[in-house]
């Protein structure tokens, strides 16, 4: 489909398909960031509530080229706004509860336990505003025999059985590169969010959306918890399909690629290609069976090629293939420049940089780097001043450390 076609029926004058649902949101580092900051994407009013000293994302590495400004920090705090506040204090306390009565949804991501005890809990915002949207994502949930204990994403990782199937066969267990279990974590609040959201606005019932990070995981398991609780035998493949073979990363004459074959009738067209008529015959069951004698004869073949030819080829026989890419590779492709995946954004240091868009596309109301992370307290006169502060009241509340 044409791009522009995609957008022929888009609106300007929204920021997204949750425009006007506001979401208060006191989270730190990543999980909790990435649930709002999804929302925030998809048009929502983020407030971003951070402790007066700023939250340890923001001074997470790497830091951008010649900048103070968190990498990480400025990907997941993209279009929200910004109060400073300590909710540990009275009065912020009764700051922070003033703020969710006019919300829609809360996100929070503390250990369990942390914002009751500060009074800012699901129990104390429900009293102030009863249809509330609650969202606390932590590393082991609300409930459960280990849920008063902190974990980050790599123990979640390594809890949830992920780390054993990764990586190497001939090596250890091995996390992910990427923040994967906060990710899905942020993106299930989300979700959970706003099917909440959806019941609330059907029956007017808000309610409390627990979500942790090892239940993300092994909902995202691919079925592996089911096998793992029924004794089946699970494999650690590396960059193998355990599906299908012949699938692997294959060395070229000039680079790599990745790909293989998931159909019979691909098979037969790469047989063609290998000028091994004799094994087209062969099914996906029997080419399992024979995985590490077909997976020798496709490297062979690739080794002889260049990473163009072998890309060409297997292109125009229906075969699956892409480029081994680094990220700096990947972010000069045109097509994630068509995609919109890279976003050239103004920072608060007047720097511009090019942050990653949003993943989903909507043709009515499409979503986009608006604006970029605040700095600490950058809205602090405008929100508190919605709540009846004034600028004496705010230099006060400065001075006491509750701002």
């Amino acid at each position: 489909m044409d791009k522009q076609a995609f957008y022929a029926a888009a609106r300007t004058d929204v920021r997204g398909p949750l425009h006007g649902i506001k979401v208060v949101e006191a989270t730190t580092t990543w999980a909790g960031p990435m649930a709002a900051c999804l929302l925030a994407d998809f048009g929502a009013t983020v407030v971003k509530v951070e402790h007066p000293a700023g939250e340890v994302c923001r001074k997470l590495p790497p830091m951008l080229p010649d900048s103070a400004l968190s990498m990480a920090h400025e990907t997941v705090n993209r279009n929200k706004r910004n109060v400073s506040l300590d909710l540990r204090k009275p009065q912020g306390r009764e700051m922070f509860l003033a703020l969710c009565r006019d919300a829609d949804i809360v996100v929070e991501n503390f250990k369990p336990g942390t914002l009751a005890g500060w009074g800012v809990g699901y129990a104390d915002v429900a009293a102030v505003k009863p249809d509330i949207i609650y969202v606390s994502v932590s590393g082991y949930g609300q409930f459960g025999p280990l849920s008063d204990r902190p974990a980050y994403d790599p123990i979640a990782q390594n809890f949830t059985g992920w780390t054993s199937l990764n990586g190497d066969p001939a090596g250890g267990p091995t996390k992910a590169p990427t923040f994967l279990g906060d990710d899905l974590a942020g993106m299930h609040g989300a979700l959970g969010a706003l099917a909440a959201l959806q019941h609330r606005n059907r029956t007017g019932e808000g309610q409390h959306v627990d979500v942790a990070l090892i239940d993300g995981l092994l909902y995202q398991s691919n079925g592996n918890l089911t096998a793992g609780a029924l004794g089946m035998p699970l494999t650690r493949y590396g960059n193998q399909f355990a599906l299908a073979a012949p699938v692997n990363v294959y060395r070229c004459s000039d680079g790599s690629i990745y790909g293989g074959v998931l159909l019979d009738s691909h098979w037969r067209a790469l047989c063609g290609l290998l000028e091994r008529p004799d094994l087209a015959s062969l099914v996906n069951a029997e080419r399992i069976a024979r995985r590490d004698e077909l997976d020798g004869l496709v490297a062979a073949w690739c080794a002889a090629h260049s990473v163009a030819e072998v890309t060409a080829l297997w292109t125009e026989a229906g075969i699956t293939v892409t480029r081994v890419q680094s990220y700096a590779e990947a972010s000069g492709h045109p097509h994630v420049a068509a995609r919109d995946m890279l976003q050239p954004t103004t920072l608060a240091d007047g720097r511009t940089v090019p942050l990653t868009g949003p993943a989903a596309k909507f043709s009515r109301t499409p979503t986009r780097v608006h604006e970029p992370a605040a700095t600490l307290g950058q809205h602090n006169a405008e929100i508190y001043g919605e709540l009846g502060y004034d600028a004496a009241a705010l230099a006060r509340l400065k001075d006491e450390g509750v701002i």
